[in-house]
C-alpha cells in the first residue's frame, strides 16, 4: 500500500515541474515601459520634432447657445476637411477663451477659440500643411489671422 502522504506528495512535485517547464517554454516577455515602440511615425525618442501650437477664433464669448452649436459644428466640418486629412496620426484640440485688442479698438474682442496642438517631425512638408490650415481657414471665416506658435521638442510616445 502507497502512503497518501506520498501520493499527496508525488502530485504537488508534478504540479510544480509542469508550472517550471511551462515557465521554459514561455519566451521571455520585453520589459514594459513608457514608451510607445510601434512605428517611426511614433517614435520611443525622437528628435528633430516642433510642436505646433495654432490659435482659431470660433465665435464671440457671448454667444447664443444656437451660435455656438452652429459654431461648434463649423469648426468639426473644418477639422474633418482641412486638418485631419494633413495630420491623420494625431492632433490635440483644446477649448480655450481668447482676446485680442484689433487696432483703433478701446476694448479687447473676447472669443471663444480652439488650439490645435500638432507635434510632427520637422519638414517642409508639414510646415505647409500648417500653412495651408491656417489659410483655409482665413478664406472660410474672414478672421485676419491664425496665431502660430511652434518651439522644438523631443518627444516620446
Amino acid at each position: 500500500m502507497v502512503h497518501p502522504l506520498s501520493r499527496a506528495w508525488r502530485r504537488a512535485s508534478a504540479v510544480v515541474l509542469l508550472a517550471a517547464l511551462a515557465g521554459c517554454a514561455t519566451p521571455a516577455s520585453s520589459p514594459v515601459t513608457a514608451a510607445y515602440h510601434g512605428d517611426p511615425a511614433r517614435p520611443a525618442q525622437g528628435e528633430g520634432w516642433l510642436r505646433t501650437e495654432l490659435y482659431f477664433a470660433t465665435g464671440r464669448w457671448d454667444a447664443s447657445e444656437s451660435e455656438r452649436v452652429a459654431d461648434e459644428a463649423r469648426w468639426l466640418a473644418f477639422l474633418d476637411r482641412e486638418v485631419t486629412p494633413r495630420f491623420p496620426r494625431g492632433l490635440s484640440v483644446i477649448d480655450v477663451y481668447g482676446q485680442w485688442l484689433p487696432d483703433g479698438a478701446a476694448t479687447p474682442t473676447r472669443l471663444r477659440s480652439k488650439e490645435l496642438v500638432v507635434l510632427h517631425a520637422d519638414t517642409a512638408e508639414a510646415s505647409a500643411a500648417i500653412e495651408a490650415i491656417r489659410t483655409a481657414w482665413k478664406r472660410e471665416t474672414g478672421h485676419l489671422s491664425v496665431l502660430r506658435s511652434q518651439l522644438s521638442t523631443r518627444v516620446s510616445f
